[in-house]
């Protein structure tokens, strides 16, 4: 195929986050976001996920810049990890790049090429040129990219929705769209995040009417827990604090930070007297007072989680408290969602969440304002993006609906290759992809195999056998002590250890010293030994972890 533009997701086709892609044209290759997931319940002690960067870092020294379509973290979070192996530019609007290079700074990273662009600049980045288009979403400053290759047009949508009446009175550039579709789009990927949703998505500014309602029938003190990069949720909680005559105070590291540096770059927009800090708080009446907390997802460290558990210094829940958890579930934080829930409403607090009021719109589109993307697109091929298969799948209906011949439509999976040229667009092979999962300091080092044995210590318990044995005798100094953890309750069950206690010394009393001098084989034994005892008399499964000293 000559003029064979690739395009490879390494994140985003099977999942809500990790977005990632890659386009490559002969020797240059752009990256258009590096986004991070939050684990789900069976990741135990995940912190998240990034993508598997193995194809870029083989092929870094084709990239010629990264690409950067909004600041949330599903988005960027991955950046930090990727530019500690790859030093090129990073390009984004100026709220986006506010966070980043706070997010840099935390990673010692100082030394990076940040550029600041806007809607409808032009950037240059080897055989590609760039135009950011402005699209409202749920973070400020969010841009689609119009993408000239010498294959053709491509546009990337990036996360959006068609709000008419966005909160900073900045609309999306449909004209700008329109033009890539008059101009010929060879190919569109577009977000598929709320494929599944009829009709169109609310306008952010319909979440301001509920606070009216909630602030205007509040006696007490009002908490507000949403994303900290919500600039806009943020600005309409301000705007109506000072409606109704109420101070606002910002708690939590990122939520204090985010909104300083949107305040910094003209983006929010707070009275002097309006924002307090957190040590006023004792100075003001119950009615006077606006919290605007992280922590709505549920975080186990986060403010909301300590005040709900009573662990905050400052902040103590009141019986005419009312907290707002302004936001949308991220699937698998519904448990522990609904056990701040509960604990909130033990402490006296009135709780309003997304089932029961309307305090959260999505920043995603629906079915119709999807469609009216492709229509104003045009393309003649269509990839869907940013979302589960279901989500992509109805994605690819609408567009047969709108005249997209199915041969045409591309529903793929990470790490698939797809060629585009414009006489002929087809999946090519695959290239390593995958999940890395950070925990700590550690990146990549929790492996499938650890998430399986976390997994059984939480589901089974743990036996742990401790025998000391004469290196040169092989007789039984001391033991075997028997210590479970997660598997029975000790002192109840006495019985059942000293059963194992017995079973475990009268393996070691018939082996021969060659062998019991063997950790290697003892080990193997007492394992097999318990193993198959447990399982026929108590069906149970516990970790055995034999431990062998010698003296």
């Amino acid at each position: 195929m000559d003029s064979v533009l690739s395009v490879i997701a390494l994140g985003g086709l099977e999942e809500i986050g990790i977005n990632m892609t890659v386009m490559e044209y002969g020797g240059d290759m752009i990256i258009i976001d590096a986004g991070l997931m939050f684990p789900t319940e069976d990741m135990l002690g995940v912190d998240f996920v990034i993508p598997d960067f193995t194809y870029v870092l083989e092929n870094r020294d084709k990239v010629r810049a990264i690409f950067l379509t909004h600041g949330h973290e599903d988005h960027v979070g991955a950046l930090p990890f990727l530019l500690k192996e790859i030093k090129v530019p990073v390009y984004g609007t100026p709220l986006t790049i506010g966070l980043v290079r706070e997010k840099l700074k935390e990673h010692r990273l100082d030394e990076i090429d940040l550029q600041t662009v806007n809607p409808r600049d032009i950037i240059q980045a080897g055989a590609f040129t760039l135009e950011p288009i402005r699209v409202t979403h749920s973070i400020v400053d969010g841009v689609a990219y119009g993408i000239r290759t010498p294959a053709g047009l491509v546009v990337h949508t990036g996360d959006f929705k068609l709000d008419p009446t966005p909160v900073d009175g900045k609309l999306m550039d449909f004209h700008k769209f329109s033009e890539y579709g008059e101009n010929g789009t060879l190919l569109l990927l577009s977000d598929s995040t709320n494929a599944e949703h009829g009709g169109f998505t609310f306008s952010e500014k319909e979440v301001r009417r509920a606070f009216e309602d909630i602030f205007s029938e509040a006696k007490g003190r009002i908490i507000i827990s949403t994303f900290a990069s919500n600039i806009h949720r943020i600005q309409q909680v301000i705007d109506v604090a000072v409606m109704f005559g109420r101070k606002v105070i910002l708690s939590g590291r990122s939520m204090v930070a985010n909104a300083q540096i949107a305040l910094d770059l003209g983006y929010l927009r707070i009275p002097a007297e309006t924002w307090l800090k957190l040590e006023d708080l004792k100075n003001l009446d119950d009615n006077e007072v606006v919290i605007v907390t992280t922590g709505s997802q549920g975080e186990p460290m986060s403010v909301l989680s300590r005040i709900a558990t009573d662990e905050h210094k400052q902040i103590k829940i009141k019986e005419n408290d009312i907290v707002i958890l302004s936001a949308k579930v991220i699937p698998g934080n519904e448990r522990a969602i609904g056990r701040i829930i509960n604990y909130l409403f033990r402490r006296g607090a009135n709780v309003i969440y997304e089932k029961v009021s309307e305090i959260h719109v999505s920043g995603h589109a629906s079915k119709e304002e999807l469609k009216l993307m492709l229509n104003l697109v045009r393309p003649k091929y269509f990839m869907p993006v940013h979302g589960e298969y279901r989500h992509k799948f109805y994605h690819a209906r609408l567009a047969e609906k709108i005249g997209i011949p199915k041969e045409n439509i591309f529903n793929l999976e990470n790490g698939d290759v797809l060629e585009v040229s414009e006489n002929e667009t087809r999946k090519a092979g695959k290239v390593a992809t995958g999940r890395i999962f950070v925990d700590g300091k550690g990146v990549g080092d929790v492996e499938d195999m650890v998430l399986r044995d976390r997994r059984r210590l939480a589901h089974d318990g743990i036996v742990i056998v401790i025998i000391t044995i004469a290196k040169l005798t092989g007789s039984i100094v001391s033991g075997p002590d028997i210590i479970s953890r997660g598997f029975i309750f000790e002192d109840a069950s006495q019985d059942v250890l000293n059963d194992v206690k017995e079973l475990v010394y009268l393996t070691l009393s018939e082996m021969t010293p060659e062998v019991i001098t063997d950790k290697a084989l003892v080990q193997a034994k007492v394992r097999s030994v318990l193993k198959k005892y447990l399982r026929n008399t108590m069906d149970r499964k516990p970790m055995i972890m034999p431990l062998i000293f010698e003296v």
